[in-house]
């Protein structure tokens, strides 16, 4: 007997990947963040963006997975 695998109940929704498009995006065009001022914790606003754009992306990638098969 051949059993078919069981779906996911999970909905396909390929129009939440287009919301990597959005921290691929914002760290193409450094006029955004090419500054110095507001420094966080002595650190440039220029280095402490990049590193709060990675860690969104994360957020934003684990939340995708969850949300599509």
């Amino acid at each position: 007997m051949v059993t078919r695998p069981v779906r996911s109940r999970r909905k396909h929704r390929p129009w939440l990947l287009l919301l990597l498009l959005l921290p691929f995006a914002v760290t193409l065009w450094p006029g955004i963040y090419n500054v110095s001022q507001p420094q966080l914790i002595g650190i440039p606003f220029f280095y402490w963006f990049q590193i709060l754009c990675i860690f969104l992306t994360a957020i934003l990638m684990a939340t995708l997975y969850y949300f599509t098969d």
